[in-house]
């Protein structure tokens, strides 16, 4: 099992050979979890809404799409 050290800003690096087994990407966003006295790190599966870039956008959809993305990453900031 791979082990990984908290730095003094309290951050960890995901070994390697589990940020391939899992396609862990720079900028990817994992969801943490607490159960009882163990730490969950799960890839989030983030869901943002596609735009289609054939076509002009009025500037209350622009807000619209940016208000859902905004509140999707609210939603794994907590």
């Amino acid at each position: 099992m791979p082990l990984t050290k908290v730095t003094r800003n309290y951050q960890i690096t995901i070994p390697a050979e589990i940020r391939k087994a899992l396609g862990i990407r720079e900028g990817e966003y994992l969801s943490v979890e607490l159960r009882g006295d163990e730490i969950v790190i799960k890839k989030a599966e983030m869901k943002w809404p596609s735009l289609d870039l054939g076509r002009d956008f009025t500037p209350e959809e622009i807000e619209e799409n940016s208000r859902k993305a905004l509140v999707e990453v609210s939603k794994w900031e907590e």
